[in-house]
């Protein structure tokens, strides 16, 4: 089969070994991929995948089953996406069945490929670990990413205000327009975020940069979840203000979580999530789709930081 690889900070597009499906696992003929920014880290050199998993990149993925190993719900034929540690980018990719889900009513595969990594990040962090409880409020950093287009349409639904930094004022108008209550430009006016404080939880892929900031916005019992470390990973904190509001810094990635761990999450995303998508509650936020052979092209269009929602690449545009 024919896979997207980084190699030396180059895409690479070329034969790899076919997967074997196993008990538990299933193949998946790939119609798309979903583009994240980890894709980006992982194709630089700066983010390899978990002992084990392949360097073929893809975190998540629509497509046909093809194969079904035994002990599997799914049966040949079944429109499916897929929560991946890596392998999506590829005409094939084999999954833990238990990791895969229906491709929601009325939704194109395409569009099916946008929506695992960014709704389990959103679900894992907001639901999980922050535990966000209807009225709380939410900041939502880069709101106007992937993640910040699922967790402001999860916040809406689950009656939680949210509030976005974003990196224009168009960017602030698309995140209104999904549910979002308001927000700022970060390069105009960061500190006007105070007018909308306490939080009660923060979703924040930036780190260091904003770390004074957050202390300040975060109310008593506030929770902060740190996803990624766009703005650098070493900061200096007054941890008196940790202490004295009671605020949880909850450090998390979702990529190198065990199999059951995701299983379990997988679970509770088609039981409470998945069903708001046919009632149109949720929509996936595609901006483009690109062939395979254009990846540099997306991947390229994803750096420049200006994309609202997603990227996907088209493997197979035959499917449907």
């Amino acid at each position: 089969m024919n896979a997207l690889q980084g190699i030396d900070g180059q895409l690479e597009w070329g034969v790899q070994p076919r997967p074997e499906c196993d008990v538990g696992q299933i193949r998946i003929r790939v119609a798309a991929a979903g583009l994240n920014r980890a894709d980006l880290l992982q194709r630089n050199g700066l983010y390899p995948p978990p002992p084990g998993v392949t360097e073929v990149l893809g975190l998540e993925c629509a497509g046909v089953v093809s194969e079904v190993g035994a002990g599997s719900r799914w049966r040949v034929g079944d429109r499916v996406c897929a929560l991946l540690a890596g392998g999506g980018m590829a005409e094939e990719v084999v999954v833990d069945a238990r990791h895969a889900l229906p491709v929601p009513e009325g939704l194109s595969l395409q569009e099916a490929a946008a929506l695992p990594e960014v709704y389990a990040t959103a679900w894992l962090n907001l639901f999980q670990l922050a535990r966000l409880q209807p009225g709380e409020k939410v900041l939502l950093h880069a709101g106007a990413s992937g993640v910040g287009s699922a967790a402001i349409q999860l916040c809406k639904a689950f009656g939680s205000p949210c509030w976005v930094s974003v990196g224009s004022r168009e960017r602030v108008e698309y995140c209104v327009a999904l549910g979002a209550q308001g927000g700022v430009v970060r390069s105009e006016d960061l500190d006007g975020l105070r007018d909308f404080a306490p939080f009660d939880v923060i979703l924040d892929p930036v780190g260091a940069s904003y770390a004074e900031l957050n202390l300040k916005l975060l109310g008593q019992g506030g929770r902060w979840v740190i996803i990624g470390l766009m703005g650098g990973r070493k900061a200096q904190l007054d941890l008196a203000q940790l202490l004295g509001k009671r605020i949880q810094m909850i450090g998390s990635t979702l990529r190198s979580r065990d199999a059951e761990a995701k299983a379990q999450l997988i679970a509770e995303l088609e039981q409470q999530v998945w069903p708001l998508f046919a009632e149109g509650r949720l929509k996936p936020q595609l901006e483009r789709s690109y062939p395979i052979s254009a990846a540099e092209e997306a991947f390229a269009a994803l750096a420049s930081n200006e994309v609202q929602g997603k990227l996907v690449l088209v493997v197979d545009d035959s499917l449907s």
